[in-house]
């Protein structure tokens, strides 16, 4: 049974609905409803490539007539298995558009007129009344609908029928020493085959048992035979004369105080302006990647820039092939424009039309380290948008490359702030009461062995210290060995950079750490403590690197989340990955949700966004970014690129689709 079916325009209207539960039409109109949601978090933002979407426990199914930008929607609950509604869905299209497309054609021109500003918006949209328009629709719906649940209900019956035979006689009906109780049509042709064939399983059985009971007897048998002939070895050979340590000599002459002092690398020591002992300051900042500061006195980090060669290529094309080829090819896909030039004219699109056009944008995409099924969803998404438009006097490889360039834009545009300085300054600035202390604001990195996570967290430290913020950076990675030492490095070298590039800031970022093997939650809950009883204004917690599959460390990650609740949950990941930074990002959104609702505090939460390391090995194979935020819909909050404490930059939509566009 249905629950909840409507008919709606992309604009907005609702042109006709129908709830079928209680439950369902109290929640039609609210942002829970199964039919917003589907609408906010699939249709705006670009994911409508998957065939259900599950929300709350309703499964929703949708169809579209672009050419009208209507949208037909079905909703039920996920327990049943109605294998009926895409039939239904596109008999509701077909009947619907048959009766009632001269009146949605009018429609359509005046919302396109509203949205150009021709008419006044309010008069013309009061002027419709959909319910006089569409007052027969209830009696063809109600029809309809019960033709497909009368066809569904006769066909699980004929496979009740059908399969009720096979289960009687099913090897897997447990024999019974009574005949009578079984019908004649199940009583074998001959019982004592049957006889036979209970012998024989159990006669196996035994068989097996003795099996493993003689392999264990041979084990310890030449577990011990390999004992004695060891020990018999031994015994003839006799024991090997072990070395002694040989004294290793240094010198010939006992080091002086400066040779130690040249050797010492275990404390700070007082250096000249410009230096941090032997290491050179230019090592440590690269003057080119520096960021700029804003009329407010802000530090912001770069944007990362595609330098593009598209202009050239154009110019290249124009003087080969002629002018009328260069305007047609001009911003297409390049090599895909091989595909789309086929297909002209003002012919509605059909999916024969799109496929090899669409077959060649996937390929594209994964070239462009795009996960092939996140490739997939987003051709589909492209492919549904544009089946049933009108193309009039535009090529094929213009709509298709506009429409890939539209849903790219909406899968990377953030659903929420990517301004963390914007959202430290509010939590700082927050009112306290007088008898409570500020809370620092805390971020915490997560994500698997070896992507960066420490020389980035530097990366974040230098930038927050730049704007002025004091920062404590807190060792949770207890099990990596030199995790802690590497840590006091960057932060040795942060403190002496300064604010500005200069040097003597050592009071603006600190260490907080209590060695290896203890547990991480602890330590991150105690740095959190210290912080806010030493005015620290930001915590930056690192975590010890774990593969996503393995759940024992993933539940204590969640557990670190669930006892500190920190203010941001940044997942670092790899841009060189394709499909694994997909699973890798799935899982542990996943884990964190899972295991920190179970464990009380955490409230389900999982990551917040990304920060994606080596981006500068990619040149404009830059499509984990777009995987990564089809995923979990989080914004990239940076992206590192290179090796110094002012590598790293900042992603602009923009940037990234003319990245994954060019060829």
């Amino acid at each position: 049974m249905l629950d909840h079916c409507s008919i709606s325009h992309k604009g907005g209207f609702v042109l006709w609905s129908r709830s079928f539960t209680p439950e369902v039409a109290q929640t039609a109109s609210s942002s829970s409803s199964p039919v917003n949601s589907l609408i906010r978090d699939a249709l705006i933002e670009g994911r409508n490539a998957d065939d259900k979407y599950d929300k709350d426990g309703y499964t929703v199914k949708w169809t579209f007539v672009n050419d009208l930008e209507l949208i037909f929607v079905v909703a039920y609950q996920r327990i049943l298995q109605l294998t009926y509604v895409e039939d239904l869905l596109a008999a509701i299209k077909t009947l619907f558009m048959k009766l009632y497309e001269p009146f949605l054609t009018t429609f359509v021109e005046s919302v396109h007129a509203i949205s150009n500003g021709k008419v006044a918006g309010k008069d013309s949209a009061v002027s419709w009344n959909f319910a006089e328009a569409f007052k027969n629709w209830d009696t063809v719906f109600d029809k309809l609908l019960r033709n497909f649940e009368e066809k569904a209900a006769q066909e699980r019956k004929s496979r009740y029928r059908t399969a009720a035979p096979k289960a009687l006689v099913s090897d897997s009906t447990p024999p019974s020493d009574d005949a009578s109780t079984i019908p004649s049509a199940a009583l074998p042709q001959d019982e004592q085959a049957i006889a036979r064939t209970h012998q024989a399983l159990k006669s196996r059985l035994r068989a097996r048992g003795g099996a493993r009971g003689g392999r264990r007897g041979v084990a310890r048998m030449d577990s011990e035979s390999g004992r004695d002939s060891v020990h018999s070895s031994d015994t003839e050979t006799g024991k090997k004369k072990t070395k002694t340590k040989v004294q290793r000599k240094w010198g010939d002459q006992v080091p002086t105080e400066e040779d130690m002092a040249s050797l010492d690398f275990s404390s700070d020591k007082p250096n000249d302006a410009g230096n941090i002992g032997s290491h050179d300051l230019q090592a440590l900042v690269d003057q080119a990647s520096l960021g700029t500061r804003t009329n407010d006195g802000l530090y912001e980090v770069k944007d990362w820039e595609f330098d593009s060669q598209t202009d050239e290529a154009d110019d290249v094309i124009a003087r080969t092939m002629g002018s009328q080829v260069a305007e047609q090819s001009k911003g297409s896909l390049g090599a895909l424009g091989s595909f789309f030039a086929r297909f002209t004219g003002s012919k509605v699109l059909t999916e024969e039309d799109l496929k090899p056009a669409l077959e060649g944008m996937k390929q594209h995409l994964m070239k462009k380290n795009v996960a092939k099924n996140i490739a997939d969803k987003v051709c589909e998404g492209v492919g549904e948008s544009l089946v049933g438009k009108k193309l009039g006097f535009q090529t094929t490889g213009n709509a298709v490359r506009t429409a890939l360039s539209t849903s790219i834009t909406r899968i990377l545009t953030p659903k929420t702030s990517t301004d963390l300085l914007l959202s430290i300054r509010t939590k700082l600035s927050t009112p306290v009461p007088s008898a409570q202390q500020r809370m620092p604001y805390s971020i915490t990195f997560v994500g698997v062995n070896g992507v960066g996570k420490s020389t980035n967290l530097s990366k974040v430290c230098f930038w927050l210290i730049q704007n002025g913020f004091r920062v404590l950076i807190a060792a949770c990675d207890t099990f990596r060995s030199g995790a802690v030492e590497q840590l006091r490095v960057h932060v040795r070298n942060l403190g002496m950079l300064g604010v500005n590039g200069a040097t003597n800031s050592k009071g603006r970022v600190e260490l907080f750490e209590r060695g290896y093997g203890k547990d991480a939650a602890g330590i991150a809950k105690e740095a959190i403590a210290y912080g806010k009883d030493n005015d620290f204004d930001v915590v930056l917690i690192d975590t010890a690197g774990r593969m996503q599959d393995n759940e024992p460390l993933m539940r204590a990650l969640a557990k670190l989340v669930a006892v500190n609740n920190p203010d941001r949950i940044i997942f670092v990941g790899e841009a060189l990955v394709g499909n694994e930074a997909v699973d890798q990002l799935t899982k542990f959104d996943r884990a964190l949700r899972d295991f920190s609702s179970a464990s009380g505090a955490g409230k389900g939460r999982g990551i917040d966004g990304m920060l994606v390391t080596k981006w500068d090995t990619v040149d404009d194979k830059v499509g984990a970014a777009l995987s990564m935020t089809y995923v979990t819909g989080q914004p990239i909050f940076f992206v590192g690129c290179g090796q110094t404490y002012t590598d790293l930059r900042q992603l602009r939509v923009g940037n990234v689709v003319k990245a994954i566009l060019s060829d």
